[in-house]
């Protein structure tokens, strides 16, 4: 016990006696200094005292797929920042490979009675994946938004960047170079943001063979391979629908002796890091990341607060950004 309280005195900056007071519900502490007490508690890992349980942390959980792909770090930071900015704490849980799943992370923050969750990217956007940890989370009446179009029965507020319009800047752009022979690669057949990249590029083509269309998981290898196929078919022009999927792209056609974008077009989606210093330069799609997350975090401040926030979509604007991956088509058919 003296060693929680030295520990939760040091991480505060308040002396032992006053964590002792917050500790016994006892008068004579300010309601910040209070709050700063029962976080630096959830921060270490402590059970808050069965009296003080019925409160929510000043926690807030922040979930991702994962870090490989630059477009999540970069979400985490602003969104972050955000929360800190409201006197929140983002506590990150990243999956891995073979290691902690949404589902279990979900019910280590409802432990930590976190005082709310976002998910930026997730199971929440594949209709075949198990959500029944997204209805724990609705039961407890914890705030949640979600951060990337969602399968519709889920309810929740969320924010996404608008992939039918991504798709349509990507394959005018593809058309204005003359290509005519243009692909996608997209994720899996159940992830909802793919689904409406392939319903716009189907509105923006009339028939769209299904030749034309690859499935893929997102990583630079699974962007390779499906790349590659569509290679083989005479494809001139690739719409990936990651910057990962893209660079995989860029290594198919080299590997195939293709040059890009002599050969081959290339285009990207979400402008993560550094992809203004590949080579060559990736052309893509930019998400509004920093809008984008800072509604997340208004929206999930708001049911915070107590306030009325409706369980539709934001849609944000994305940016076709030209670079030196696409260029006319000179390859023969």
């Amino acid at each position: 016990m003296t060693r929680r309280l030295a520990q939760v005195a040091k991480k505060v900056g308040v002396s032992e006696a006053t964590v002792s007071r917050v500790l016994n519900n006892k008068p004579g502490v300010s309601e910040a200094t209070r709050r700063s007490v029962l976080t630096a508690l959830d921060v270490l890992g402590y059970e808050r005292p069965t009296q003080l349980r019925g409160e929510r942390a000043r926690l807030v959980g922040l979930v991702l797929p994962e870090l490989q792909n630059p477009i999540f770090p970069a979400f985490a930071e602003v969104i972050g920042g955000a929360l800190a900015q409201q006197g929140l704490t983002p506590v990150l849980c990243t999956q891995t490979k073979g290691g902690v799943s949404e589902a279990d992370y979900v019910e280590l923050l409802l432990q930590q009675q976190v005082s709310g969750v976002v998910f930026a990217g997730g199971l929440f956007a594949q209709g075949d994946a198990e959500h029944g940890h997204y209805q724990r989370l609705a039961e407890r009446q914890v705030p949640v938004v979600l951060v990337n179009a969602a399968i519709e029965r889920l309810g929740f507020p969320c924010v996404a960047c608008d992939d039918a319009v991504a798709v349509e800047q990507a394959w005018r752009h593809l058309s204005s170079l003359g290509h005519e022979r243009i692909g996608l690669v997209l994720g899996p057949d159940d992830h909802m943001p793919s689904q409406r990249k392939l319903a716009a590029a189907r509105a923006v083509e009339g028939k769209l063979p299904d030749s034309a269309v690859e499935r893929a998981m997102f990583s630079l290898e699974g962007g390779h391979a499906a790349a590659a196929r569509l290679l083989s078919r005479g494809i001139t022009g690739i719409i990936c629908a990651s910057d990962p999927l893209a660079l995989g792209a860029v290594r198919a056609a080299r590997r195939a002796g293709l040059s890009v974008p002599g050969d081959v077009s290339v285009v990207g989606y979400d402008d993560s890091a550094f992809m203004n210093c590949t080579e060559p330069p990736l052309t893509t799609v930019r998400q509004p990341i920093e809008a984008m997350g800072r509604a997340a975090v208004e929206l999930l401040v708001a049911q915070i607060q107590g306030g009325s926030v409706p369980p539709g979509e934001l849609l944000f604007e994305p940016e076709l950004v030209v670079r030196g991956s696409t260029a006319p088509p000179t390859r023969a058919a």
